[in-house]
């Protein structure tokens, strides 16, 4: 069982986990979440969280004694690895292999979610293992990269999809993205289903998908592309697509 923990000051953020593949993994007892609210540990009449910060400047930002205390807490719940993992846009970005690698290693992991403009360097310094991001933006809190990062990791889980090789044929899971897919009806508005999809020649079918996945790499994301190296068949696919590919664009600008 993977055993999760997150430090949010709204927890209650966290629900929409419960369900689709994350509340199936989570039913299942494949993945265990806690959570804790830093407002527990808070003193005061008003149980303050966050300050202004030294130095002047706009904002405000989460306090270190919440913050320290929670985490404390956490970790004395938690197994002795647990790493604390920090949502910031500072942070590393989240690539599949990395997803892929935390899953191979069962760790388990705390998650910190800040508000405001962040939280006190000194609970980085003293407490964060990791920090990661989910793209070159700000948000206004750390859950949603938070519930990102943790349903991205569920759906690896084995039983947590309906399909085991569902998460094989993922984009980025080979560092390319997936090929397109279709379902019935065959055929929508004179656009049909390509007809190697119907013929039921599973190697025809693979053959496809593999030209097709490496394709759409090629024409939506070529910066992947640049990241692995292709085989002698992967370069004759690739290169069968492009031809095709200039062949249907020169043909509908002849018309």
């Amino acid at each position: 069982m993977l055993h999760l923990g997150v430090i949010s000051l709204i927890p209650e953020m966290f629900a929409s986990l419960n369900y689709g593949v994350a509340g199936r993994a989570i039913e299942k007892g494949l993945a265990k979440i806690d959570y804790w609210n830093p407002r527990e540990w808070a003193t005061g009449q008003y149980r303050q969280v966050d300050d202004k910060p030294y130095g002047g400047g706009p904002g405000m930002l989460m306090m270190y004694e919440p913050l320290n205390g929670a985490i404390k807490h956490a970790k004395s719940q938690m197994p002795d690895n647990c790493q604390v993992i920090y949502l910031s846009p500072e942070g590393r970005a989240i690539q599949q292999k990395d997803l892929n690698q935390r899953i191979e290693s069962n760790q388990s992991l705390i998650f910190l979610a800040g508000r405001y403009e962040g939280i006190d360097e000194r609970i980085v310094q003293r407490h964060v293992d990791e920090e990661w991001s989910i793209g070159d933006f700000v948000l206004s809190g750390g859950e949603l990269a938070a519930m990102v990062y943790i349903d991205a990791l569920l759906r690896l889980l084995p039983g947590s999809l309906g399909h085991g090789a569902s998460a094989q044929q993922d984009s980025f899971m080979h560092g390319i993205l997936d090929c397109p897919h279709y379902t019935r009806p065959a055929v929508i508005d004179n656009s049909p289903v390509p007809e190697v999809l119907l013929g039921g020649n599973h190697n025809d079918i693979e053959v496809w998908r593999r030209k097709e996945a490496l394709g759409r790499t090629w024409l939506k994301r070529p910066d992947l592309l640049e990241k692995i190296t292709l085989s002698d068949k992967d370069q004759q696919l690739l290169d069968e697509f492009k031809q095709k590919h200039v062949d249907s664009c020169e043909g509908t600008s002849q018309k």
